[in-house]
């Protein structure tokens, strides 16, 4: 008598292709009990943030939703506690905002502002990294020299570059009777202030992109540059097809990054000219601050300034993501 196995299991054998469970639960246990020591490790950090960045956002949004301004809010005098009286406004704050004259001016400063300096950062940074990249004697001390920008603290940058710029005492106006010509008003004139913060802000930027530049030419294969040689490229063309497209991971990175930090350069544009003269080089992010810590203190609007202002990066953000996708860049 024949005897037909249904099943491979019957038999006391296990069932070709069948994964055997590990013990402890479904998948190995839970994803806390296997990766218990990385969560740990990641805890502090995400409580860290949820403190200082999550909690001021969340209660940022709330504010800008209300009338809230120095004349409303709670505070204590001596023994004396005085409750809070602003009120729940909704979206009257980010209305008025945007349909302002002063909103339009401010914003189309700081794209020019955001613009102009990201170029700037990336041109020369880009020529600086082209040319520490060759063979080139004392190329070390080069690097030491042009990093030393990025190394200061950019408020102290600030403070010295202030002081350069100043119409009556600076060393630069100095130099320019020095030689026989007349001094520039670098910091009371609207267009020469508009000049000084982008080229206090370039010699700020220009050694992060030089270096993020340069560690992406050297992570170009030499062999490609070899093989156009053998090819007969120019030197133009090994730059156009090998050396931009190589760089256009780093490049992708480093623009949206420095993006970021030049519009939201708070720093620069408050250190070395105040917003001035007349608010002329006032960025969104120094009028928030100034709605919020100077004269009669708003803190709803500065608060509506802000979520903004972090919308508008959000969008950037996504825009420029989807950009590159469209490129064939996996970002």
């Amino acid at each position: 008598m024949t005897t037909q196995v249904v099943d491979g299991s019957a038999a006391g054998a296990p069932a070709r292709g069948r994964a055997r469970r590990p013990k402890g639960g479904r998948g190995g246990g839970s994803v806390l009990a296997r990766h218990w020591y990385a969560w740990a490790m990641c805890a502090p950090v995400v409580i860290v943030t949820l403190v200082l960045v999550g909690y001021p956002l969340v209660r940022g949004v709330y504010l800008s939703l209300t009338d809230a301004t120095e004349a409303n809010m709670g505070r204590t005098i001596g023994m004396n506690v005085i409750p809070s009286t602003y009120e729940f406004v909704g979206l009257s704050n980010y209305t008025a905002i945007v349909t302002s004259a002063e909103f339009l001016s401010r914003l189309g400063w700081t794209v020019v502002w955001t613009v102009v300096c990201v170029a700037l950062h990336y041109g020369i940074g880009l020529g600086l990294a082209l040319m520490l990249n060759r063979p080139l004697r004392f190329r070390s001390a080069y690097r030491l020299m042009l990093v030393l920008p990025w190394a200061v603290p950019a408020f102290v940058s600030a403070f010295i570059w202030r002081y350069l710029l100043n119409g009556e005492y600076g060393v630069v106006n100095a130099m320019l009777r020095a030689v026989g010509l007349p001094g520039v008003s670098w910091l009371d004139d609207p267009l020469w202030a508009k000049v000084s913060v982008i080229t206090v802000n370039v010699w700020l930027g220009v050694p992060f992109m030089m270096l993020a530049i340069l560690g992406g030419l050297q992570a170009i294969p030499r062999e490609q540059y070899e093989a156009a040689e053998v090819d007969g490229a120019t030197p133009w063309d090994k730059f156009r097809h090998i050396t931009l497209p190589g760089l256009r991971p780093v490049a992708s990175t480093v623009i949206l990054l420095g993006t970021i930090w030049t519009f939201n350069q708070f720093p620069v544009i408050y250190l070395v000219t105040r917003g001035g003269p007349g608010g002329s080089s006032e960025i969104l992010v120094t009028y928030a601050y100034r709605q919020a810590f100077e004269g009669i203190r708003n803190y709803s609007g500065s608060a509506a300034w802000g979520v903004l202002i972090l919308a508008l990066l959000v969008i950037l953000a996504v825009g420029y993501r989807r950009a590159l996708r469209r490129q064939g860049e996996a970002w």
